[in-house]
């Protein structure tokens, strides 16, 4: 079916700022999260740190959150919050996933620590990663999470509260190399995750996390509301790798959508966890973000799951806003021109190299008879799904991207 690719078809489009995008929803979110089809590229990044700090000067959004790794991220946030390290020091491990390497991250954090240096605390905003401890290789050892944990629970409460020691958690978790084992990720019979060892310290990191809960008002008041929540923050993470290297170990066919539900489990904690001290703007894949059930094909089987933005929505209803990202062309990928046919063609027909539209009012103009489904030629593209346009509260195009400088 041909679409009329009139300047009508989209009107009214917007510029991509906090103004325009905050119009386009019902309420102002408690999460608003930008969504990105591609990962590093140099442009999305910096559209990202442009619209971050216009939405702090703006609208008073104070954290941002990254797909990265919850604990590494602390020190990010130290460092933007109190100076703590140096920028080099920071950006090699602060992030995981190779983030670290972006000039955009760079640049982001060096913001950050400039708007910070100038303000008291009230105004300071902060860093999070919202991912687990977790690489396509496999997962870390719980031990970071589980010993500081601990640790922050044997300074502040009686020694008889605490459900081991120090020695005994230590000698449960053994050598890190054998949570961290690469060909676990492949071979269940490889991974630790169901020996008698993994089993006890599921059972200690639960009580670990019913104490942190059951002393919140002693903890708060002997330390900080920031260091509580640090604490709760090792407990999701503990718990979360426990779980996860539980089901490296499955031997059944659900194996795989046990791993991915529990990443997106642990991404959605975080953010909830997050969006309780205040309004968070969130960027990360699409796909992590989106409101229906995620699928996917992993050797040869089919892969269901719900994704981090559909687990968060469902708590916090219109107070999670999602707005996705699509592309024209990707050409230092062999990604050209879009098909005029494609809702990436549609748009690419329009004058602006980047702009928003509101997606519902997009689908009512196609008609009954969405637009084709563009195929990108390369994998690390996922296109805009024509059928679910109204799944999305905002939709970002930008016309033509370029690689980041690492």
């Amino acid at each position: 079916m041909a679409h009329d690719t009139t300047d009508t078809l989209m009107d009214p489009v917007h510029a991509v700022d906090p103004a325009a995008l905050l119009g386009l929803l019902p309420v102002r979110p408690r999460i608003l999260a930008l969504g990105e089809p591609t990962h590093g590229d140099g442009t999305l990044l910096d559209l990202r740190n442009d619209l971050f700090r216009r939405l702090v000067e703006q609208e008073g959004y104070r954290t941002l959150a990254i797909e990265s790794d919850c604990l590494r991220g602390l020190t990010v946030d130290d460092y933007v919050t109190s100076g703590k390290g140096t920028l080099d020091d920071v950006m090699e491990h602060g992030f995981s996933h190779g983030w670290g390497a972006f000039a955009a991250n760079r640049a982001l954090v060096r913001w950050m620590r400039a708007h910070n240096a100038e303000r008291p605390a009230e105004e300071w905003v902060r860093f999070a990663g919202f991912d687990g401890p977790l690489e396509i290789t496999g997962a870390a050892s719980p031990r970071q999470a589980l010993t500081a944990l601990h640790a922050y629970l044997a300074a502040h409460v009686s020694a008889n509260l605490l459900p081991c020691t120090a020695q005994a958690l230590d000698r449960l978790l053994g050598t890190d190399g054998q949570w961290t084992e690469p060909a676990a990720m492949r071979d269940p019979s490889r991974s630790t995750g169901r020996t008698a060892e993994a089993a006890r310290l599921r059972l200690l990191a639960d009580e670990l996390t019913a104490l942190l809960d059951e002393q919140t008002p002693h903890l708060i008041a002997a330390t900080s509301h920031a260091d509580w929540d640090r604490g709760r923050l090792y407990a999701r993470t503990a718990t979360g790798l426990l779980r996860y290297h539980h089901a490296m170990a499955d031997t059944s066919p659900v194996r795989m959508a046990r791993l991915v539900s529990g990443r997106d489990g642990m991404m959605a904690r975080n953010l909830l966890a997050l969006a309780a001290r205040g309004p968070v703007f969130v960027h990360t894949h699409n796909s992590h973000l989106q409101r229906e059930k995620s699928t996917m094909r992993m050797d040869g089987q089919p892969v269901e799951w719900w994704s981090a933005g559909a687990l968060v929505r469902a708590r916090l209803g219109a107070e999670y806003a999602f707005v996705a990202t699509a592309l024209g062309t990707i050409r230092h990928e062999g990604v050209g021109t879009p098909p005029p046919d494609t809702v990436e063609g549609l748009l690419y027909a329009r004058p602006e190299d980047r702009f928003l539209v509101d997606p519902a009012r997009l689908a009512a103009a196609l008609g009954d008879t969405p637009p084709a489904p563009r195929v990108s030629p390369w994998y690390g593209y996922a296109p805009i799904d024509p059928a679910r346009l109204t799944d999305i509260d905002g939709l970002v195009f930008v016309k033509d991207v370029t690689p980041d400088t690492v």
